[in-house]
């Protein structure tokens, strides 16, 4: 029988979600703890679904025996509470944004080799019964070249979800669209189609009076010569996500479901018939599996506790704090990015906005 690891979940707002995930894998997860800044919140969530301890300050939180500590906290906060779990002997698993910037992320590398624990940077999206099968196809070659993407993320956001003390704002939201709600749609075009190789971005604030982008746009060159377009909005009627990808010999589009687009059913289009066939076929080949965070935790429980590859590495999340950096850099300064971004770049060490500096 396999070890139960035994959980600590620090946030219970996105937490709640997670402690949903570990509890649908009850013979590989535990979950013994919450903390949460409002004890009387992580108290109530910690009854409603069975968890014993209910603590309000972290570094009492780490005194728990705990393998694993999970951080839903807001996104200012992962960096600092992920580099003292580690250094606490714990693995780590963290909501997006993981770090603050690409150097805070390289630094989570030399922290994980100096711990001897991993982190586990959370991209629930990736695992989808729809990208499963897009994986497949690729496999069995029905994919050729990549010609052209297009990600749209496009939300509704009003005034009263700004009214919280952190969202909406640089210092503790890092950022608005680009980070809070579009970086799950992102990672899975990078997901696919690997690195970027140039970003020229635009944003704007047009939906709400807060200090963070509520609209971006951006075109994207890949390394592989393709192109990709990014739209966003938190200004839309309704939620909607949107992949499109188009191959060589195949089309390929998700769902429009807002926050699950990975999922099935996704449109395989082939012109000719018996390719399509094939296709239909091929699709069929793939056996549904777990998704979203009970598909990340169900492989992060193997490499846990057999060794191997993570579900998401900080390797596989970097790109993601590597594409918002280009982005806003392009943004700022009107010029295309160029892709790898190495320590000399300007905004290597953190995206946010000097005061002195008009943000876009």
């Amino acid at each position: 029988m396999s070890r139960r690891l035994k959980v600590g979940v620090v946030g219970c707002g996105v937490g709640v979600g997670h402690i949903k995930g570990y509890q649908e894998l009850p013979d590989l997860y535990s979950v013994e703890a919450l903390c949460d800044i409002d004890p009387a919140r992580a108290s109530a969530i910690a009854g409603e679904h069975g968890v014993r301890a209910s603590i309000g300050d972290f570094d009492a939180f780490l005194e728990h025996d705990l393998d694993i500590v999970d951080i839903c906290t807001p996104s200012a906060l992962h960096f600092e509470q992920a580099k003292k779990a580690l250094l606490a002997g714990r693995h780590v698993v963290v909501e997006k944004p993981f770090a603050s910037s690409l150097a805070e992320a390289d630094a989570l590398v030399e922290l994980e080799q100096r711990s001897g624990k991993r982190l586990c940077p959370v991209f629930q999206y990736r695992f989808a019964n729809g990208i499963a099968q897009l994986f497949h196809l690729r496999q069995r070659g029905f994919a050729g070249n990549a010609y052209a993407a297009t990600v749209e993320t496009h939300w509704r956001r009003l005034p009263a979800y700004y009214d919280n003390p952190w969202r909406g704002r640089w210092a503790t939201e890092l950022g608005g669209c680009m980070i809070t709600h579009a970086i799950h749609n992102h990672d899975i075009l990078t997901h696919v189609l690997g690195p970027v190789r140039s970003v020229f971005a635009r944003t704007s604030t047009r939906v709400n009076p807060v200090e963070t982008e509520d609209c971006a746009a951006a075109v994207l060159e890949m390394a592989d010569g393709s192109l990709a377009t990014l739209s966003v909005t938190l200004g839309a009627e309704e939620d909607m996500s949107r992949l499109r990808f188009c191959f060589e010999g195949l089309t390929a589009e998700s769902n429009r479901s807002p926050y699950n687009p990975g999922t099935a059913p996704w449109r395989f289009i082939a012109a000719d018939p018996e390719r399509q066939r094939a296709i239909d076929a091929a699709v069929a080949e793939v056996e549904p599996a777990p998704e979203r965070y009970a598909g990340q935790f169900l492989r992060l429980h193997r490499a846990l506790t057999e060794g191997g590859a993570l579900p998401v590495s900080i390797a596989d999340a970097r790109p993601s704090l590597e594409l918002i950096t280009a982005a806003y850099h392009s943004a700022r300064t009107g010029e295309a990015v160029h892709l790898p971004i190495g320590r000399d770049h300007p905004l290597y060490a953190g995206w946010l906005p000097r005061p002195d500096r008009e943000v876009a």
